[in-house]
């Protein structure tokens, strides 16, 4: 393992000089953005993919921003808003100086129009239950939209900063209809669209009129001409090329080169500290073996999660001894001393007392089952390299767990399957409301509550968490949500990830921001050297 390590960073020092003798070849002012896969199509209401949101922040605006602390809410095409005392209608006033790219001015018909299309059914929105329970969205005037719901939810703004809520165009999502965001973009943000090559390059250009930028950017207006978003699938290219001139950034960054990238002069490096996208694996806990709590809770104490993310992350992520991450809004430290820690003498003890004993292959039994399960993910490298590790724990306490990858284009139909006993996946978050509302809720069986996990007590938490007026009360009831969870073992939680972006020599102002696992956000303060 060590020369194999050895000889990866030897490789990668190689394919990275100190200082590139290649002459710089991306165009003036145009900044090359690197990424490793392209979206299916860039209209916000219709795809949930994080590399679709990456250029989506940059062509188009939502009512508010979330600042760089992943907690504070800020102004963007509403300059302020009111909520009414019962917590059901949201006022939000407009500033009165944003256009689309196209000059025409942005009003509150578009707002409405927009987020009422995110909503609309026949727009098959995977993700309209982020807008809350609408009543109804009206413009009260030109520059003042109410937001009216059915009941009070809490996480709206929250879910109002994400990109599924862009104002579009409604002239150009009718002109283009299925080709919106396809052939074509029309929204509020910094750069406009220019052109689309699918699985090479998004074109951007500068929108000349944006200056309501977020204020927690220096600069309220983009500060490059051009952006290009170009696909690099190879991580070895995407990092050569930050040294050669043929691109500025990236945040594909494979784990174990983040080190020798720190090291690298003519490199600059950038970490967001409050980055909310995690690993874990989920059990079905209505299928034989793991629906023993004795089976999932003896796994928990089995995985030596320290020494697994350490192999497998290179130090870019740690070890998720918690279902989020303390620095998320609503997160309960009750909750997480109640995840059980490294101890394979305690887990083998868990096993006896529960009448799991020791076959003669190695694998333990109850009443003629074998503690053996089956577990489903998708073809990550990542992915395999921690399941091997957990297999190999959970098989010297006396449990056999058997691997089936999928690569993504089959992997998420499978995934909506029963076939499967556990299943590993990895997702961003913004709040814990928004974390165990979409994974614990029982209305939300057989996806994305693939657990099928079914329990009133945490259905009322979570309804009460939503709806609370009193954030103290909503604070205490997604803290008894997570306790519940966490006593039951209802996840393996693997690791946290850091977010960290690399960008070249004369790139400035890059700031890792981590929004839905989006690095650039608006990219207003980046600006090129030469």
């Amino acid at each position: 393992m060590k020369m194999k390590l050895g000889l990866a960073i030897l490789a990668l020092a190689v394919a990275l000089p100190a200082e590139s003798s290649m002459a710089q070849t991306n165009p003036r002012n145009t900044l090359v953005v690197l990424r490793e896969i392209d979206a299916d199509r860039y209209d916000p209401a219709r795809s949930t993919a994080r590399s679709a949101g990456e250029s989506l922040y940059m062509m188009s605006d939502t009512l508010v921003a979330l600042d760089y602390d992943m907690k504070t809410i800020r102004p963007l095409l509403a300059e302020r808003w009111d909520t009414s005392p019962d917590g059901k209608t949201y006022t939000f006033h407009l500033r009165k100086d944003v256009t689309f790219c196209d000059g025409r001015p942005m009003t509150a018909d578009d707002v409405v129009y927009s987020i009422k299309r995110w909503i609309d059914p026949a727009t098959r929105s995977p993700v309209r239950w982020r807008a809350g329970p609408v009543k109804d969205i009206r413009a009260r005037d030109a520059y003042t939209v109410e937001y009216e719901l059915e009941q009070p939810f809490g996480e709206l703004l929250y879910q109002l900063s994400l990109f599924f809520a862009s104002i579009v165009d409604r002239n150009s999502v009718e002109r283009l209809g299925e080709n919106f965001g396809v052939q074509g973009f029309n929204g509020t943000g910094p750069y406009c669209w220019v052109s689309w090559t699918p699985r090479q390059d998004l074109v951007l250009q500068r929108h000349p009129n944006y200056r309501w930028g977020p204020d927690f950017y220096q600069n309220p207006a983009p500060q490059v001409d051009r952006v290009i978003w170009r696909i690099s699938p190879e991580s070895q290219t995407r990092l050569a090329a930050l040294q050669t001139g043929q691109g500025d950034v990236t945040q594909y960054i494979p784990a174990i080169a983040v080190e020798q990238l720190r090291r690298q002069p003519n490199v600059r490096m950038s970490k967001q500290d409050n980055y909310f996208w995690d690993h874990f694996l989920g059990f079905k806990v209505d299928k034989p073996v793991v629906n023993d709590p004795a089976i999932r809770r003896a796994v928990n104490l089995a995985v030596n999660r320290e020494a697994m993310v350490r192999a497998v992350w290179f130090g870019t992520a740690v070890p998720a001894n918690a279902y989020l991450n303390a620095a998320v809004t609503g997160f309960d430290s009750e909750a997480a001393k109640l995840v059980p820690q490294f101890s394979p003498d305690q887990a083998r003890q868990v096993l006896d007392e529960a009448g799991w004993r020791m076959g003669g292959d190695g694998v333990r039994v109850k009443d003629g089952q074998r503690a053996s399960f089956l577990v489903y993910g998708l073809q990550t490298q990542a992915g395999q390299q921690y399941l091997q590790a957990v297999q190999a724990d959970l098989r010297r306490i006396g449990i056999e767990m058997r691997i089936q990858l999928w690569d993504a284009t089959v992997g998420w139909g499978r995934l909506a399957t029963q076939e499967f006993d556990a299943f590993i996946m990895s997702y961003p978050y913004v709040t814990a409301t928004d974390s165990f509302a979409l994974y614990f809720d029982s209305r939300n069986r057989p996806t994305p509550n693939r657990m099928n996990w079914s329990d009133p007590r945490t259905d009322a938490a979570l309804d009460e968490a939503k709806t609370a007026l009193d954030p103290a009360v909503r604070a205490a009831a997604i803290a008894r949500a997570q306790r519940i969870i966490a006593e039951n073992n209802v996840w393996l939680p693997i690791a946290q990830e850091q977010l960290w972006v690399a960008a070249s020599s004369r790139t400035e102002g890059v700031r890792a921001h981590g929004i839905y696992g989006v690095a650039l956000y608006k990219g207003l303060d980046i600006r090129l050297t030469r």
